[in-house]
């Protein structure tokens, strides 16, 4: 199976013409923490199958870790200097502690999206009238590992419905 590298220059199987979306789950929890998009949009993607994928990939040596550790330099910044630390070890240098980074894109934000330093400042971009699409990074600062872990949408606030008084 080839590999090409997706947006967020991970390594995910190249999708084949008839073949399915089997290796990303998604799911739909109307108590999500995280606004929709649109009202009836819920959804979080989750890309730990395809993750665990590549790890095989390298334990089986079909692919080398200079293929998957040449996180971008802004990425290894933000995971070293905001990046929320995880009690999870790498699972390719087996040595350093995974760190998660979020970036959140939308309206009236920069063109490179905003990587929220404290779960205060994730919160209030969460809570924004506009929608906005947040991806959730894994990334090991010592050997520059990184892998997209899920995206879900936030924001875009509902407007409330006004309280009627019931009809006898």
């Amino acid at each position: 199976m080839a590999y090409v590298p997706d947006l967020a220059r991970n390594w995910c199987p190249d999708p084949d013409p008839g073949g399915s979306l089997a290796a990303v789950s998604v799911t739909s929890d109307p108590r999500s923490p995280s606004r929709a998009v649109s009202p009836d949009v819920t959804a979080q993607v989750e890309y730990r199958i395809i993750r665990n994928g590549v790890v095989r990939e390298v334990d089986r040596g079909k692919l080398l870790k200079t293929d998957v550790c040449d996180a971008h330099p802004e990425l290894l910044r933000a995971a070293r200097n905001v990046g929320r630390p995880t009690k999870e070890v790498c699972p390719i240098c087996d040595d350093g502690r995974l760190v998660t980074v979020t970036f959140v894109f939308g309206a009236k934000l920069p063109p490179g999206g905003r990587c929220p330093g404290t779960a205060a400042e994730l919160k209030a971009l969460c809570r924004r009238p506009e929608p906005v699409l947040c991806y959730e990074v894994e990334v090991c600062p010592d050997c520059a590992w990184h892998h997209l872990m899920r995206k879900y949408p936030a924001g875009g606030r509902t407007p409330r419905q006004k309280k009627t008084a019931p009809v006898p």
